[in-house]
């Protein structure tokens, strides 16, 4: 695995004083790391900070929101992004999982203080307060019309929510043990969800009924996703004819990221095994890069890139800490991660440096939401970050 940039987690603040300082770090497994810092000498003419780089260290393109930073010995780059905007206040406690609504306006949130909240992206206003779950709430997301909410909770509950009156519309019953993650198929007729339980199963929103279990593992499920197959897998066939209340099933795989080391998936409609693979710790998170690639974080800080045709071996795997990876999301060439040691980072295929999304000093950032160029992520400070990547 290539090199690791590191930086000072308030690098932004601390170089904004005349003769401010930051630390920098690079590390190569096998060797021993390299330690530098960052020294503003004053301010150029358009008013972006002059900044100077220790040996060993090369200073690229600086903005008043970012620095690319280059290790030439390691042959490493890596752009540091300070958030555009923090929100501190719309949870007392840790955020635990955050969406975005499609048209870029409302945000969800959920947190150990209890709550799950609606607010506006732009200022982190609150507009509305979900309550319903019993105990924590643990994964909310936006269905497609950015309306309505679909939320998981401890209590093995499955809820939908009106985003405009805060009413639960729905409550499905069913898991037997806390709910880890949700999907949604297509635009919202049927959902999925995954549970502490070891299951995964199918619900109709418009009769507020299980369609069936789709996997049942004997071990938690972390983390699914669902998506389009390519069109050479045999995804199997149903043993019998689904139900009318199911749409959309056919030709997508679910994703299973389950805690005994095992990445798993599933016809969605036919409910037949289509893969397995194993990983080096349990699987905490996966998602799709197209109807090929699929991306799984485990708990000892791999991602593995995988070919959904040929499961034996990873296409890569990428390793930048031993933190677990709890977050990861596609985004345009390339994904964006999170970690549970606060680093937050973005790779592009067309990019020749890693883009650093900072601010958390080691605290996990627990989950990643985008829209268009700006980018969300929920920590467990309690602070809810954006970012604008207008400049990629």
């Amino acid at each position: 695995m290539a090199a690791t940039l590191r930086i000072q987690s308030d690098w932004s603040r601390a170089l904004r004083r005349d003769e401010g300082e930051a630390w920098l770090s690079c590390r190569s497994p096998g060797k021993p790391t390299l330690y530098g810092s960052l020294t503003r000498r004053g301010l150029s003419t358009e008013g972006v900070p002059d900044i100077a780089a220790s040996e060993g260290f090369v200073v690229g393109e600086v903005t008043k929101k970012s620095i690319l930073i280059s290790c030439p010995h390691e042959n490493a780059a890596t752009k540091f992004l300070a958030p555009y905007t923090t929100f501190s206040r719309i949870h007392q406690k840790s955020v635990t999982c955050l969406d975005i609504s499609s048209g870029g306006g409302l945000g969800v949130s959920t947190s150990t203080d209890g709550t799950m909240k609606i607010w506006q992206a732009a200022d982190g206003e609150i507009r509305r307060l979900l309550g319903g779950h019993v105990c924590d709430v643990n994964c909310c997301r936006f269905f497609p019309s950015g309306l309505v909410v679909l939320s998981g909770g401890m209590d093995a509950q499955l809820k939908i929510w009106s985003a405009e009156d805060a009413s639960c519309v729905v409550t499905f019953k069913g898991h037997k043990g806390g709910i880890l993650d949700t999907a949604i198929v297509d635009r919202g007729r049927n959902v999925l969800s995954c549970s502490r339980d070891g299951t995964a199963r199918l619900w109709d929103c418009g009769s507020s009924s299980c369609l069936g279990v789709i996997a049942d593992c004997g071990s938690p499920v972390n983390g699914i996703a669902v998506g389009a197959a390519d069109s050479s897998l045999n995804l199997g066939s149903p043993e019998k004819a689904p139900s009318e209340r199911e749409v959309g099933t056919e030709g997508k795989i679910l994703l299973l990221a389950r805690e005994d080391k095992k990445l798993q998936g599933v016809g969605l409609q036919s409910r037949q095994l289509v893969f397995f693979s194993i990983g080096s710790d349990a699987f905490n998170c996966c998602t799709f890069l197209s109807s090929t690639y699929i991306l799984a974080g485990t708990q000892d800080g791999n991602i593995y890139q995988l070919d959904v045709r040929n499961t034996n071996a990873p296409i890569q795997v990428i390793h930048r800490s031993g933190a677990p990876v709890l977050s990861l999301l596609p985004y345009r060439d390339g994904f964006v991660a999170s970690q549970g040691d606060g680093t937050c980072f973005i790779l592009q295929q067309d990019l020749d440096y890693t883009l650093d999304l900072t601010g958390a000093d080691c605290d996990a950032v627990y989950k990643v939401a985008s829209w268009e160029k700006q980018i969300y992520t929920c920590c467990r400070d309690g602070i809810v970050r954006r970012y604008q990547l207008s400049d990629l």
